[in-house]
């Protein structure tokens, strides 16, 4: 090799081959019709499709893939499509986030097991995005994300409806008697009429902004409707630029650095993000040695006002934002505010700064400038500290009532949302407005899996009464389209050992979200007592993914990730059994 010859590609290892192994690879490849010339060094580039009718939010990748595919064939690249599993959120029992790591262990060994070069992630419903992002990391091959866009607006008697975040509502109207059920079966497909994910600020749509906002996603493609010709053109100038990529060698590692994940922590700020995006950004943060702990967040985000009127926390929805110049014009901003590491590379080869230098804001009421924000600086996700939670719990104070952010009141216990949910309905149940309730044994090991259950709907009997929020605190965590005063990623949980497995009925909860704080108000050698009588649950799995998944899952404040998931592989190519 001579001096600034570039090595062979990683993929001639298969399809450069000589002698029977090389003819193996070749001709197989052949029987789908491509001609001799696709195996003449070209970049090889793997289009990983989480395309499923099982999971709604992704059923329209396959097409977004074919776009895909025309801008690799235009760069001069070979595009191979396959398929990883989808975690979609709205079908999947007891939880798509007890699959996560699953898709992410699948991916990784996908891209490591096969010829690629480089690779073209697509994802949609909300735990797709950070296990392919996870998985991406882990091999550190060329990688570029290509989210596939949020649904249309919803629309339910000539007012906008927010899927998931009308969820909640209706479920109230239909409680109180302001909604009757054919009303409510008729308002379902208003809610969700086209192709995509969630079109509030839950953690689909936070989870595309933050892989725009981290430097995988294309500048602008994190906001257009799945259903957009113009999501079909980002797709295919994410084929192009992968084969660039390749040819740069630009990789995970050299974009996923700490100021990377700084950005996307204080952008998550700006537009009202999921509280869900503290567990996925530490996983994949864990997985290219980044030190990202839920102190960062709240560090991080205390300077940052919410610039985006975005459901659940305002009143638009992810079409408005679009239109309004999409994360682009949120970037600019805080680039503009000093808010912005600008100089962080992204996939396009540049800074995030420069890429959205010449981005504008069409309307201002969707997208507010930090003279004149939304809400103020600090009214963010806050991470809270105190003998409840040790290592951390969190609450998203932007779609919290204002009046409950800081509470004492007895402590209602339930062991599981299911036993919650056997009661709430009964008129005689032993709560009021003042009650804390506690849900616990719905952490990552608990349930297993850490579903989304957190922000129970409230007592029957309180809601009649007009009652619209009460402080709820649990280790499990909550749709990022949802609201209330919730305490979520209660840690240690309460399947652990942690605190939560210790409160009983009638302890006094102080909730201090301004001092950053929740605390048991029991006497020390009272919780000791407690904490020396105490049991650990029985296992409820002897074998197969759920018993994996209890063995070596991490707790909330690390990512929920797999202890021996952390960090890279690499992408050495395995030995040839040929």
């Amino acid at each position: 090799m001579t001096d600034g010859e570039k090595p062979a590609r990683r993929s001639q290892a298969w399809f450069g081959a000589s002698g029977r192994g090389g003819m193996v690879y070749r001709s197989w490849m052949r029987n789908q019709g491509f001609g001799p010339e696709v195996f003449d060094g070209r970049p090889v580039i793997g289009i990983a499709t989480s395309a499923s009718e099982l999971a709604p939010c992704n059923a329209h990748l396959t097409r977004v893939a074919e776009a895909v595919k025309r801008g690799v064939w235009q760069a001069g690249g070979f595009p191979l499509q396959f398929p990883t599993m989808a975690t979609g959120e709205t079908l999947m029992r007891p939880t798509a986030m007890l699959f996560r790591n699953l898709m992410a262990m699948e991916v990784e060994e996908l891209i490591r097991a096969n010829p690629l070069d480089g690779v073209v992630l697509l994802s949609g419903c909300d735990k797709t995005t950070p296990a392919m992002l996870m998985g991406a990391a882990s091999v550190d091959l060329p990688a570029l994300m290509v989210t596939g866009g949020p649904m249309l607006n919803g629309k339910y008697r000539g007012e906008d409806v927010g899927s998931g975040t009308h969820v909640w509502k209706f479920e109230e109207d239909l409680k109180t008697g302001r909604m009757t059920q054919e009303e409510c079966f008729f308002a379902e497909g208003c809610m969700a009429r086209s192709n995509g994910h969630c079109m509030t600020m839950g953690t689909a749509s936070t989870m595309a902004c933050l892989a725009e906002a981290l430097g995988m996603q294309l500048p602008g493609s994190a906001t257009w409707p799945a259903v957009d010709a113009r999501r079909m053109e980002t797709a295919q100038a994410a084929g192009r630029r992968i084969v660039a990529m390749v040819e740069e060698e630009l990789r995970p590692s050299h974009i996923l650095t700490r100021g990377a994940f700084e950005n996307a922590v204080r952008v998550n700020a700006a537009i009202g993000g999921s509280t869900n995006a503290i567990i996925h950004l530490t996983a994949l943060a864990g997985r290219v040695g980044v030190d990202l702990t839920p102190g960062d967040f709240d560090t991080l985000a205390r300077t940052v006002p919410t610039l985006l009127n975005l459901m659940p926390s305002g009143k638009y929805l992810m079409e408005d934002f679009c239109y309004a110049g999409g994360l682009p014009a949120v970037l600019a901003e805080l680039h503009r505010g000093g808010l912005l590491h600008g100089e962080q590379l992204t996939v396009t080869g540049r800074g995030i700064g420069e890429n959205v230098a010449d981005a504008e804001n069409h309307n201002p009421d969707v997208i507010t400038p930090l003279a004149a924000p939304f809400q103020p600086a600090g009214t963010g996700t806050a991470v809270l500290r105190g003998n409840l939670c040790p290592d951390g719990a969190v609450i998203k104070q932007s779609a919290a009532s204002p009046h409950l952010l800081t509470h004492r009141g007895p402590a209602r216990v339930f062991d599981s949302p299911e036993a919650y949910h056997e009661v709430a309905d009964d008129p005689d149940l032993d709560v009021d407005e003042n009650t804390v309730l506690v849900i616990r044994n719905a952490g990552p090991k608990g349930y297993p899996g850490m579903p989304e259950v957190s922000n129970v709907p409230l007592p029957t009997k309180l809601l009649k009464a007009g009652v619209t929020d009460m402080v709820r605190v649990c280790d499990g965590r909550m749709s990022g389209t949802g609201y209330g005063t919730v305490v979520l990623h209660v840690a240690p949980e309460a399947a652990v050992g942690g605190p939560l497995a210790l409160v009983r009925d009638g302890d006094p909860i102080v909730l201090d979200v301004p001092g950053r704080t929740l605390r048991l108000d029991v006497d020390e050698a009272e919780l000791q007592r407690r904490r020396a009588a105490w049991r650990p649950p029985a296992p409820r799995h002897h074998g197969g993914y759920a018993w994996l998944y209890t063995e070596h899952v991490e707790q909330a404040d690390q990512g929920a990730d797999f202890d021996f998931l952390r960090g890279c592989r690499g992408h050495e190519v395995p030995r040839d059994s040929h």
